[in-house]
């Protein structure tokens, strides 16, 4: 897995249901490292830390083998990395394969797989179409949060090296596709209780279908 790109955002005014609000989800590459601190991006936009950042969200990764998939669905947009309000994105990453928990050398910082993005309004206003927010849940490939065990700057070529293979096989695929079904598999969910990568609110809410 290869780094192709590193994206900044800044502060963007959106307008929704009749209120004006910010987003930083307008991500554009830049040119240089980006450094991976705790809870966030350096000289990234968080607007509602209420749903973004902090330590199960410091950083959004997304796979660039999916770009050609929303390329032909969207070729209207002038398109560009970071399309997806991802920090990076990613050669080669697969979230069918990739266990929540997994650690990895990314650059210079230590990284550990969290949980898969579930898209909001703002996806579709940087779409321009609000339809594909169910288009990429059934698309069952949403990226993958990480969580910053050691700072660090990463670049454009730097690689994920695995470090710790989680104990758990729960992939990101799997636990996406586990929040979005009306019938749980206990299997799963029990396994999703378990993994301490994932943030305890998620873990909590899923006790009611073990």
């Amino acid at each position: 897995m290869k780094v192709i790109s590193t994206n900044i955002g800044k502060p963007t005014k959106i307008e929704w249901n009749g209120e004006e609000t910010t987003t930083g989800i307008y991500k554009y590459p830049v040119h240089e490292p980006i450094y991976l601190n705790k809870e966030d991006v350096s000289h990234d936009t968080i607007a509602d830390r209420r749903v973004h950042g902090g330590i199960f969200k410091a950083c959004y990764l997304f796979s660039a083998d999916q770009y050609p998939f929303w390329k032909a669905k969207y070729p209207h947009l002038e398109w560009n990395w970071g399309m997806f309000g991802e920090n990076l994105t990613i050669e080669g990453l697969d979230e069918s394969k990739i266990r929540i928990g997994n650690v990895y050398q990314l650059g210079t910082a230590l990284v550990q797989i969290t949980q898969p993005r579930e898209p909001c309004f703002k996806l579709g206003i940087r779409f321009n179409d609000q339809k594909i927010l169910k288009e990429f849940i059934d698309h069952e490939f949403p990226g993958t949060y990480i969580r910053i065990l050691k700072e660090g700057s990463v670049s454009v070529g730097d690689t994920l090296e695995l470090v710790d293979e989680s104990k758990s096989t729960l992939t990101t695929q799997q636990f996406y596709k586990l929040l979005f079904s009306k019938e749980k598999n206990r299997e799963l969910v029990q396994m999703a209780i378990e993994n301490d990568a994932l943030p305890p609110s998620k873990r909590e809410k899923l006790k009611k279908w073990a």
